[in-house]
């Protein structure tokens, strides 16, 4: 190699480099929590949250509920207790189920006490409306007997009344007031193991408050926009708002909340960190929207595609592309790719190379054989480097 080829690759590196480096996301620098055994803040995952929707009291709907979120990737999920009867059926739910459980206490300090004494690995409150001092140090007390963490719940839709007459409606001064004033309550009993979170159903509202409350204190932050909507339009508010924030590195567990199937809540999460490469986990679909130049049906193949394939819990990316002009750029970044091929002969990639054309009739049968194969490989090196 001549020295300059040598001065040219140390360019190409050093441009490689900077490009890589600007698309890092740079992580808010907080402490860190425990939700039972998981771990929020300082240099852990992003954790997902849901929330069941049965009767708490009705014990078996909601452990049933619990399991199928914790199958869906659920890392913790929230629970309400808002009567005796709900936090006498923790007990039974917590020791049923493997999740962290967070039991959701308004109003009444009594359902915190008896939520941390059934087990619930952190309780979601806002202080200011527990009661008294006295109260508020009686929770707490409860919390550190008991090993709960907390999570200071800030709403855009209940801000305290005072701070509604100060500021005249809902603003990220007025939530981020909140969220201060009610740290200190906890602060003031000697008690940091806690998580905020300042939700708003206004997506500006909710960035923007997240975004103050990040500057001033280094207390892990839930992410959330509340009230999103059903599965369409809260999906978008929650993509949009969530995806700016974690963008810029605020946010270290996060709720997708939506009118729908609280596993649709950790599918949209899981999507969500999925497309800003935070975290993986299932298969990642990537697909040409369909045209003219297609070979093949792109829009029912990767809807079929998805349906098989729900049961994957490795992190696989599929491209699914249907002609040569953009098929092989996307295939070679993927796990298994196909690019549509004239005379329905389709190339299919392994690893991102070229492996070999299939002409048969059952595409989806085929591509489903090659991720299935890939996961149980996955599956074995997984447990060969656990061993």
């Amino acid at each position: 190699m001549t020295r300059a080829e040598s001065k040219e690759l140390a360019r190409d590196e050093l441009t490689s480099l900077a490009a890589h480096q600007a698309l890092k996301i740079e992580r808010r620098v907080s402490r860190q929590v425990f939700v039972g055994s998981v771990a929020v803040g300082g240099t852990a995952d992003i954790s997902v949250q849901s929330m069941t929707n049965t009767i708490t009291e009705q014990s078996e709907a909601c452990i049933q509920q619990i399991k199928q979120l914790e199958d869906a990737g659920a890392d913790i999920v929230r629970v309400s207790c808002p009567n005796e009867q709900a936090t006498a059926a923790l007990a039974k739910i917590v020791r049923s189920v493997n999740v962290p459980i967070v039991a959701d206490i308004h109003f009444h300090y009594k359902r915190a006490l008896e939520a941390a004494a059934a087990g619930a690995a952190c309780l979601r409150i806002n202080p200011g409306n527990i009661g008294s001092k006295e109260r508020v140090q009686e929770v707490v007390k409860a919390a550190k007997d008991y090993g709960c963490s907390i999570r200071i719940g800030v709403n855009a839709g209940s801000l305290e009344r005072e701070l509604l007459e100060k500021y005249r409606e809902p603003c990220p001064q007025a939530m981020l007031e909140s969220a201060l004033a009610q740290s200190r309550l906890l602060e003031d009993c000697d008690f940091t193991n806690f998580k905020i979170s300042v939700k708003a159903s206004d997506v500006r509202l909710a960035i923007a408050s997240y975004r103050l409350l990040a500057q001033e204190c280094d207390h892990p932050l839930h992410l959330g926009i509340t009230e999103a909507g059903g599965l369409l339009a809260g999906g978008v508010k929650s993509a949009v708002g969530l995806g700016v924030l974690l963008l810029e590195g605020i946010g270290d567990t996060l709720r997708v909340s939506l009118s729908a199937d609280p596993i649709e809540e950790v599918r949209v999460a899981f999507a969500i960190l999925q497309a800003l490469k935070i975290r993986s986990r299932g298969v990642n679909i990537i697909a040409c929207p369909s045209c003219a130049r297609q070979q093949f049906d792109v829009i029912k193949v990767v809807q079929k595609v998805e349906e098989r394939l729900e049961h994957i819990r490795e992190p696989i990316t599929v491209s699914i592309i249907g002609c040569v002009v953009n098929g092989p750029g996307e295939a070679r970044s993927s796990d298994v790719g196909v690019a549509g091929g004239g005379r329905g002969t389709h190339q299919i990639y392994v690893d991102g190379r070229g492996d070999h054309r299939f002409s048969g009739n059952d595409l989806v049968e085929h591509i489903v054989t090659l991720v299935e194969e890939r996961a149980q490989k996955l599956k074995k090196e997984t447990k060969k480097e656990l061993q």
